[in-house]
């Protein structure tokens, strides 16, 4: 069977909506709300703080744990349970030891995401900010990196793909050139929609992303990668009993991986949806999923270019981005554009590139072309 044309929507809950804003907040498998009902029936009746609940937690911890680091390749010791990508973000900008003659490199300044963007500058009065010029996709010349890394880089952060034109950051080259310097990935737009993944070919040091974007489970999950030579760089700013032991009376040491950054980390039932949906999207293929949002998302950029005023951003290679898709309708407001659609279930999103509001659409691998059409034929009559 062709799985790029494959119609799984049947998986997800049945909706009237069409929904294309999976960069933001994707939809979940059918089995992973059962997962997540059947858990939480079964952890109430064995009693939550009981002894048997111990085994049943830690097996399901370490499971999702393996999961992640099957999808990433790593080890899944490695693999950190967080709210957010935008706690991992915060474990690296909080933990990283600088002085007065540090910089660090980041890229396109309010053209990134603000999670991505915030707690760096929040660090500028600490050390100093490098900022890489961009193209108008979002794109920085490799030279320019090069050049601005010096003897006092203490860090560089980027995101693998951008949030708002999708394209997706050359990384494997870029971690060649980084090789010593301290290297921060923002993973939320990459992990589960652009195919497979190994860390060790990025050369990052630490990754951040989250289980409810393209992994398609429950909000208030997020996974932060730590490679374990380098989790000696980062102190972990909050402590408690999972994290740290106290040894002669009164002192204090931080666990190993994961446990170091593990403080008082209670969302099990979040975990085992995200568990759950990602051994969906496993049983479907990391790179089938990647083909069918290529399939998806350039059909959607070629019928927006036939349709008159409509002015696209990123890039023309299908390669160098996701299935992000912006647009804009030249004379139409970015939010009048979304407001219609929406009364008409078709949900997409505003984002903006720097200073220009744009209109997002994200599709997924469960969406189809059948839907694409629709809104398609929504947006001529707008």
């Amino acid at each position: 069977m062709n799985l790029v044309t494959k119609d799984i929507s049947d998986d997800f809950p049945l909706s009237d909506k069409i929904y294309l804003n999976n960069a933001s907040v994707s939809l979940m498998p059918t089995q992973s709300i059962e997962a997540m009902k059947e858990f939480l029936i079964t952890y109430n009746s064995i009693g939550p703080d009981s002894k048997d609940s111990e085994p049943f937690i830690t097996k399901k911890l370490q499971n999702v744990r393996k999961i992640i680091s099957k999808i990433i390749t790593c080890q899944p010791d490695e693999v950190v349970l967080t709210q957010s990508t935008t706690d991992g973000i915060n474990f690296v900008a909080n933990g990283l030891s600088f002085d007065s003659d540090s910089n660090m490199i980041i890229r396109g300044m309010t053209h990134e995401h603000h999670s991505n963007f915030y707690p760096w500058i929040k660090l500028k009065d600490k050390i100093s900010i490098r900022n890489l010029p961009i193209d108008n996709n979002g794109f920085f010349k490799l030279d320019d990196l090069q050049s601005s890394i010096d003897k006092n880089t203490k860090l560089v952060a980027l995101s693998h793909a951008l949030y708002n034109t999708g394209s997706i950051l050359p990384i494997e080259e870029i971690g060649k050139i980084v090789d010593q310097v301290p290297f921060f990935l923002d993973s939320a737009q990459t992990i589960g929609c652009i195919g497979e993944i190994d860390v060790s070919k990025l050369k990052c040091d630490f990754m951040s992303f989250n289980g409810s974007k393209w992994l398609c489970g429950p909000m208030g999950t997020g996974l932060f990668y730590c490679n374990r030579k380098s989790s000696a760089l980062l102190e972990p700013k909050t402590i408690g009993g999972e994290s740290a032991i106290i040894y002669d009376d009164s002192k204090l040491a931080f666990k190993e991986l994961p446990d170091k950054f593990q403080t008082g980390f209670r969302n099990y039932v979040g975990i085992v949806g995200l568990e759950s949906s990602v051994n969906y999207m496993l049983n479907f293929g990391m790179n089938n999923i990647r083909d069918k949002n290529k399939h998806l998302s350039n059909l959607l950029r070629e019928e927006l270019s036939k349709i008159e005023n409509i002015i696209l951003y990123g890039s023309d290679n299908q390669n160098e981005r996701t299935s992000i898709v912006s647009f804009n309708i030249k004379g139409v407001d970015s939010q009048d554009v979304v407001d219609k659609l929406e009364k008409q279930n078709i949900i997409l999103a505003v984002r903006e590139i720097m200073d220009t509001k744009i209109v997002r659409a994200s599709p997924h691998f469960f969406n189809t072309e059948s839907q694409i059409l629709q809104v398609i034929d929504a947006i001529k009559k707008l």
